[in-house]
């Protein structure tokens, strides 16, 4: 298989004067790369565990509700070899877990890396995901735990994409809601939010990256679309979610938590004792047994 380098000069430039905390074009080399072929990823699809696999009718709104998403009635593997004409949206997730794409996210993240660990330190839980889009298809807002880069490999597409952290844009209580597990991913837009929003048209060889939790939605162009997902936690974003975790918590018997950033100090404290707790209850898990493996999402 063909060596490529994942990123071009000026992508790891615009990636570094952006990395952390704002969204930024950045260009990459993978679009031509053998594993994204339509055929490769419908081998994918196939054999990857239940659970990975994603799929649902694309012709959605932007403040989709989610319990009305219709599914298409066809397998994973058939899904993606009809993905120009059957009216789908796909996303094959944490393929990591197969080796050939495993490698290849390695390669990507050990090219940022210099850049990732002077600002937010080792990676932590890196997952790729693959997305496939039939034509004018939507992804509705929503917001992601993860660092991320969307590469786009084919088609056309425009991420529109919100400042993280604006609470006009997303409310405390929603961002506590969401670390807490049990919520869509699929958030409520108004189109208020859209002045304060960068859109970014995708081409092939085009990429962007994604702050921690910053607002985006997604319009597909008028071909089909494959987009390449390279995911990481990092300890800045990890502390992120135990500290909403924690207000929640808070809130849950009463005490009105401050606005995450107001006070340093509190905030740290909050999270230390997150980590000591959860440490000592994934050490009791581990000696009687119940540990169990995390969702692909």
């Amino acid at each position: 298989m063909t060596t490529h380098a994942c990123f071009t000069a000026d992508g790891l430039d615009r990636f570094a004067a952006a990395y952390p905390g704002a969204s930024a074009p950045v260009r990459h080399q993978l679009h031509d790369h053998p594993l994204f072929q339509r055929e490769a990823l419908a081998a994918l699809a196939e054999r990857l565990p239940a659970s990975h696999v994603e799929h649902n009718l694309g012709n959605l709104k932007v403040d989709q509700r989610p319990d009305a998403i219709a599914q298409a009635a066809m397998s994973p593997g058939e899904i993606v070899r009809t993905i120009a004409d059957n009216g789908c949206w796909m996303v094959l997730k944490k393929v990591d877990v197969d080796p050939a794409y495993a490698a290849l996210i390695d390669a990507c993240l050990a090219e940022i890396a210099p850049i990732t660990a002077a600002a937010t330190g080792e990676y932590r839980r890196r997952e790729a995901f693959i997305f496939l889009s039939a034509p004018n298809s939507v992804t509705p807002f929503h917001m992601d735990p993860e660092h991320n880069i969307l590469l786009q490999i084919a088609g056309r597409k425009t991420m529109r994409v919100y400042p993280a952290g604006d609470l006009s844009i997303v409310p405390q209580t929603v961002h506590e809601a969401f670390h807490r597990g049990g919520a869509h991913r699929n958030m409520r837009h108004d189109p208020a939010f859209d002045a304060k929003a960068t859109d970014y048209p995708m081409g092939a060889g085009e990429a962007v990256y994604v702050p921690v939790k910053a607002p985006h939605w997604v319009q597909n162009g008028a071909e089909p679309s494959i987009s390449f997902s390279i995911t990481w936690r990092s300890r800045m974003s990890d502390g992120e979610a135990r500290l909403h975790r924690v207000n929640q918590r808070m809130r849950g018997i009463g005490i009105a938590p401050g606005i995450p950033g107001s006070a340093p100090a509190l905030d740290a404290a909050k999270v230390a004792g997150h980590r000591l707790y959860k440490s000592a209850v994934g050490a009791a898990k581990r000696v009687i047994g119940k540990e169990h493996d995390r969702s692909a999402y």
